[in-house]
C-alpha cells in the first residue's frame, strides 16, 4: 500500500503526519518506529495521524519515535492546525482538535493563504501530584528536593496533558544524555516524565533543553515550553498574565501563563511524499 505523507517541524520538533480523513493506519506504533528512524526511515520524532472526529474540527494522535502514544504534543498540533487550513479542510482562523488529553482551541495566522504561526490554548497547568502523576508527601511537587543520578535536586512537576518535570539549572552544562533517562525512568514517575532543564536568561525569557519520554533528547517540545513557563510563574519568577518567550534548540515559542496557558509558535512543512507500508 503506498500512503502520502507530509513531513511538518515547529520550532524544530519534526513529525510525519498523514491524513487518515478516509482511511485509519494500521498499527501505527509499529509504524512510528520504523519511520522514524533517520538512517533507515523518513526520520523524526515521531508519526502523527489526522482523521475525523465527532466532537472538534479533527482528531490528532501522536506516537513517539520509541512506538508509544502520546497523550499531547504542543508543537504536532500547530502542524495539524496548519495542515487543515493549508490543505483547505477547514477554511477558518479558530479551530478545535481533539486530542487524548481534551479538545484544544488553536488561533491560525496566515500569510498568502498558508498557516505561519498558530496559537494553542492548551488549557491550564495542573500542579496536583496526583494528577502528573508524581509521587510524594505533598499535594503539589513544586520545589521538590529528589535524588537523581546520585544527585539532588530542586524539581516543580506539572501536567500540561503528560507529566513534566523542570529543573531550573543551565541547560547548556547538563549531560543530558545521560541524566535524561534517569529522569524518565525514576520511581517517583509511574508513567516515565518529559524532564525539562530551564534558566531565566531575561526579565520575560527563559532557555530549555527537554528529555521527552519516549523520543529523548528534541529540537523543542511545545508541552515542555509551557510546563517550564508555569513553573517558572509558580515560583515567582515571572507575573502570570505576560508573554515568556521560551528559546529552546530549534527555535523560540511563546508562552503566556494565566487561568490557562497560552502557546504560540511556527508550524512549517519541510516536505510531502509518499511511501510504501
Amino acid at each position: 500500500m503506498v500512503r502520502k505523507f507530509v513531513k511538518m517541524q515547529g520550532a524544530g520538533n519534526d513529525y510525519i503526519y498523514f491524513d487518515c480523513f478516509a482511511e485509519e493506519l494500521k498499527d501505527p506504533s509499529a509504524l512510528a518506529v520504523r519511520l522514524s528512524d533517520r538512517h533507515k526511515g523518513i526520520g523524526g520524532d515521531g508519526i502523527v495521524l489526522i482523521s475525523k472526529s465527532g466532537v472538534a474540527d479533527a482528531k490528532m494522535r501522536m506516537f513517539n519515535a520509541d512506538g508509544s502514544e502520546g497523550k499531547m504534543c504542543g508543537n504536532a498540533i500547530r502542524c495539524v492546525g496548519k495542515y487543515l487550513y493549508d490543505s483547505g479542510i477547514v477554511q477558518k482562523e479558530d479551530v478545535r482538535i481533539e486530542t487524548a488529553s481534551g479538545i484544544k482551541s488553536l488561533r491560525l495566522y496566515a500569510e498568502g493563504g498558508s498557516v505561519r504561526q498558530v496559537c494553542v490554548d492548551m488549557g491550564p497547568a495542573d500542579f496536583t501530584a496526583a494528577n502528573v502523576p508524581v509521587l510524594c508527601s505533598g499535594e503539589r511537587a513544586v520545589g521538590m528536593p529528589l535524588r537523581v543520578g546520585g544527585k539532588e535536586y530542586s524539581v516543580t512537576c506539572v501536567s500540561m496533558g503528560n507529566p513534566h518535570c523542570v529543573v531550573f539549572e543551565d541547560p547548556d552544562s547538563v549531560d543530558l544524555e545521560k541524566i535524561g533517562p534517569l529522569f524518565e525512568n525514576h520511581p517517583a514517575f509511574p508513567e516515565r516524565v518529559n524532564t525539562e532543564f530551564a534558566a531565566k536568561t531575561g526579565e520575560r525569557s527563559l532557555k530549555m533543553r527537554v528529555w521527552e519520554r519516549g523520543s529523548g533528547e528534541t529540537m523543542a517540545c511545545g508541552t515542555g515550553a509551557c510546563a517550564a513557563a508555569a513553573a517558572a510563574v509558580a515560583l515567582g519568577m515571572f507575573p502570570r498574565g505576560e508573554d515568556i518567550a521560551v528559546d529552546v534548540r530549534g527555535g523560540r515559542l511563546i508562552i503566556r501563563v494565566g487561568d490557562t496557558v497560552l502557546m504560540t509558535g511556527p508550524a512549517e512543512t519541510v516536505f510531502t511524499g509518499e511511501i510504501v507500508l
